[in-house]
C-alpha cells in the first residue's frame, strides 16, 4: 500500500503566509503606483494652469502693444516724410517750417508678462512653436524700444535748443528704423493673437 503524505500543520501554516505576504506586497505596489500616477496627474494638471496663465498674460499684453504700435506707426511715416523732404529742399538752411512735429511719440511697449514667464519657467510648458514666435515678438519689441532709447540719448547730447539739424537728423534716422520694424511687429501680432486664442479658448 502506497504511503500517503499528510501536510503537517506548520507546512499548511507557512505556506499561507506566503500568500498573505505576497498579497500585501502586491497591495503595496498598487498603492505605490495609484499614488505617483495621481501626483503626476496634478503636476501635469498644474502645468497646464500655469501655461494657461502664461497664454492669457501674453494675449492681454500683446493686444496692448499692438494698440500702441498702431496708435503711432502712420505718424511716424508721415514725419519721416516731411523730415526727408526738408532735409533735400536745402542741405545748408533750416527749412523745417514744413515739418508738422507733435513729438517723438515712440510706442510704448511692455514686456511684463516675458520677464513673468522667464521667471516663473512658464515657456516650458507651452508648446514650443509658439514659444519660439512669442520669443520672436519680444526680441523685435525689443529692437524698437532700444531705438527709442537711443534716441533719447542722441537727445541729450544734441538738444533740439542748442543744434535743431542734428537733433533732427537723428529723430530722421530712427523714424528711418521705425517704419521699417513697426510694420514687422504688427505682422507678428496677426499671426501669434490667433493662436494664442486657439490655445486659450477663445
Amino acid at each position: 500500500m502506497p504511503d500517503i503524505h499528510v501536510p503537517k500543520l506548520e507546512e499548511h501554516g507557512r505556506g499561507h503566509s506566503t500568500l498573505r505576504v505576497l498579497l500585501e506586497v502586491l497591495l503595496i505596489s498598487a498603492g505605490v503606483f495609484l499614488g505617483l500616477a495621481g501626483e503626476q496627474y496634478r503636476e501635469t494638471a498644474r502645468h497646464r494652469e500655469i501655461a494657461q496663465e502664461a497664454l492669457q498674460r501674453f494675449r492681454t499684453e500683446i493686444v496692448a502693444n499692438r494698440q500702441a504700435v498702431t496708435a503711432v506707426k502712420d505718424y511716424h511715416i508721415q514725419l519721416r516724410t516731411q523730415l526727408h523732404a526738408a532735409f533735400e529742399a536745402d542741405a545748408k538752411h533750416e527749412p523745417f517750417g514744413d515739418v508738422n512735429m507733435k513729438g517723438i511719440q515712440p510706442a510704448s511697449l511692455d514686456r511684463t508678462a516675458w520677464d513673468l514667464a522667464l521667471a516663473q519657467q512658464s515657456l516650458a510648458y507651452i508648446d514650443t512653436d509658439l514659444a519660439y514666435e512669442i520669443s520672436q515678438i519680444y526680441n523685435t519689441q525689443d529692437r524698437l524700444t532700444t531705438l527709442s532709447r537711443e534716441l533719447t540719448q542722441a537727445m541729450y547730447v544734441n538738444p533740439p535748443n542748442q543744434n535743431l539739424r542734428a537733433f533732427l537728423a537723428a529723430v530722421m534716422v530712427y523714424y528711418d528704423d521705425a517704419v521699417l520694424v513697426e510694420p514687422q511687429l504688427l505682422e507678428k501680432y496677426d499671426v501669434v493673437l490667433p493662436k494664442l486664442d486657439r490655445m486659450i479658448g477663445k
